[in-house]
């Protein structure tokens, strides 16, 4: 799976995000589109993370998808 594919059905991959980060609303779910750079900024500024952990978490996800 990568970026791309994600990105080209973000709408089934928002649901599985949202029951990751429960806190991220839906419209900032439509915001991020399945870009990452977008989810990784999202999870930090959300959760309250340093870059990298939000983008080990972003990652991690990605590779359970």
């Amino acid at each position: 799976m990568n970026w791309d594919q994600v990105a080209g059905t973000w709408k089934e991959y928002a649901g599985r995000a949202r029951s990751k980060w429960g806190d991220i609303t839906d419209d900032e779910y439509e915001q991020v589109a399945g870009r990452r750079d977008e989810m990784v900024g999202l999870v930090q500024k959300r959760y309250g993370y340093a870059r990298d952990r939000a983008e080990r978490e972003v990652d991690d996800w990605m590779r359970d998808l």
